[in-house]
């Protein structure tokens, strides 16, 4: 009985056609030339990176030489003369040696007057009517209340009358009270021209209001009391009053008064107030 395994060898290789003789010596010489071929090729990378590491190692080898470089020179800057805005002159001092001088000039937006004193947005407590100007009796405070301004009686004039607040900036108010009197005063800066424009405007409104009643009036009573312009206000708008109207500068005060106060007193009251207003601008 033939062994199992040939069997199963026999069955398997029965049908099997196998190349020629010929034909299988050469592909076996091809299989040997190329597995010599790879042999050389990695025993050449071999030798080489064995000679790349003798060399990196050798501390002797000398690295290549390296290329001069090229130096562009740089031309020297032009010097360039200071103008003679920037350059400060010689001035010849009170010993007889010449000493710099500065030019000197107002910041820009500055008011005028000889400080050059910049432009301020607030007003200074100084500026403001103080107990010194005023008759003994007097007190004063800060908290000022109610309706007591020349604008406030506008209520009673049938047509729209114009603002006094243009180009306001900064506002500060003080009240003076005695047993038989008091006094409002309302300090308030405006930019540019505008002051200019409010006493234009407070002419505007005492002359073009229409009262609503009959029996009520407002009128200018006096003018260029002092200061850059100054008016007296009277007025019966259901209460007698007067309101005195002074501009300095930038500065416009408004003072309600005493009702029966007359063109000669109210110019007293605006030398005080003009002399206060001083205070807080540089036109005086």
């Amino acid at each position: 009985m033939p062994d199992p395994i040939f069997s199963d060898l026999y069955r398997d290789t029965e049908h099997l056609v196998w190349p020629p003789t010929e034909q299988v010596r050469r592909r076996g010489r091809q299989r040997a030339r190329r597995i010599q071929l790879a042999a050389g090729l990695a025993a050449a990378v071999a030798v080489g990176v064995v000679a790349s590491g003798v060399a990196l190692a050798r501390p002797d080898a000398a690295p290549p030489p390296v290329p001069p470089a090229t130096v562009v020179p740089t031309p020297p800057k032009p010097t360039q003369a200071p103008t003679p805005s920037s350059t400060p002159s010689a001035e010849p001092s009170e010993s007889g040696s010449p000493t710099p001088s500065r030019t000197t000039g107002r910041p820009p937006g500055t008011t005028g007057g000889e400080t050059g004193r910049a432009p301020t947005r607030t007003i200074p407590a100084a500026a403001m009517l103080q107990l010194a100007d005023l008759p003994t009796g007097f007190t004063m405070t800060t908290k000022v209340e109610g309706d007591w301004s020349l604008e406030s009686v506008t209520i009673y004039c049938e047509n729209e009358s114009p603002a006094l607040n243009a180009g306001q900036v900064a506002s500060r108010s003080v009240q003076f009270d005695s047993p038989s009197d008091w006094i409002v005063e309302r300090v308030t800066r405006h930019s540019g021209t505008s002051a200019d424009t409010v006493m234009k405007r407070v002419r505007q409104l005492v002359t073009g209001c229409r009262p609503t009643r009959p029996e009520d009036s407002l009128s200018i009573m006096a003018e260029s009391l002092g200061g850059d312009d100054a008016v007296l206000v009277g007025g019966d708008m259901g209460t007698p009053a007067r309101w005195v109207v002074v501009r300095q500068g930038d500065l416009v005060a408004q003072l309600r008064v005493d009702h029966q106060t007359t063109p000669s007193e109210a110019r007293r009251v605006v030398g005080w107030v003009v002399n206060r207003l001083c205070a807080g601008t540089d036109t005086c």
